[in-house]
């Protein structure tokens, strides 16, 4: 234990674990998602790709827990239902999936895979029609292979979401339930096939109260009608998100 301790403190990059969490508990309360963008963004380019999502689900399964009472009463309980109907489906398909992909190749497809999500949303596109079951369900199996390939579970969502005309107050509480959801499955699902790396699992701990606070602090800066704030963090999240999980930043440090 003492071993791992040491190795994790030495662990090249873990300052920027600390920067994620903090800017990712924030984005998280106020906004309802983001964070897994931003944490796997840094994770992808600090641990391997399993050891990172672990992280991100020990982190994630505990930080917005102080905000959850609020999400459950703003939030669309029936939507939350079949958007994790779907990720029941996608994420053990995604995880497979992530078993053969190289580590630069996951930190591409993070980044890409956010990118696009941006490049839909600043077309200007909005989604005005029904938002049935099968859609729903559909959105959230796309949503948890994501998470499982990549740890990204929130774009399809995202995309549905701000891309429809629904108040941002229910837009915010069903990004949180949908991704809580998520991280409880993916939480089974790593401790059935023994996927959580120990040094991950010990970085995430440690960190928890820190990502909780700093929901806390996003939470007590949301406006619910503040709308085109609300959009605009979102964007600058995204991109921001993207840029940063390049894989591009780990070559260049490596080349120095």
């Amino acid at each position: 234990m003492a071993q791992l301790i040491t190795e994790t403190l030495a662990l090249p990059g873990l300052w920027w674990l600390v920067v994620a969490i903090i800017a990712a508990g924030l984005v998280r309360g106020f906004a309802g998602f983001g964070s897994g963008m931003i944490i796997m963004a840094a994770a992808s380019s600090v641990l391997s790709p399993f050891a990172a999502l672990a992280f991100l689900v020990v982190v994630e399964l505990w930080g917005p827990l102080p905000n959850l009472r609020a999400a459950w009463r703003d939030g669309d309980l029936r939507e939350a239902k079949f958007l994790l109907l779907g990720v029941a489906v996608g994420l053990p398909v995604g995880l497979w999936t992530l078993s053969f992909v190289e580590p630069e190749m996951f930190g591409w497809g993070v980044s890409v895979a956010i990118l696009i999500l941006l490049g839909a949303l600043l077309s200007g596109w909005r989604y005005s029609g029904p938002m049935g079951p099968r859609m729903i369900a559909g959105v959230g199996t796309f949503g948890g292979f994501l998470g499982g390939l990549a740890g990204i579970p929130g774009p399809p969502v995202i995309l549905l979401y701000i891309a429809s005309a629904k108040a941002i107050a229910v837009i915010r509480a069903n990004f949180l339930l949908y991704l809580l959801g998520i991280d409880v499955m993916m939480l089974g699902i790593f401790l059935v096939f023994g996927l959580l790396d120990a040094q991950a699992v010990l970085i995430g701990l440690v960190l928890v109260p820190l990502y909780m606070m700093a929901n806390v602090a996003g939470a007590w800066l949301f406006d619910p009608t503040a709308e085109r704030l609300f959009r605009a963090v979102a964007y600058i999240v995204i991109a921001v998100s993207a840029i940063l999980g390049l894989p591009i930043w780990e070559m260049g440090h490596a080349l120095k």
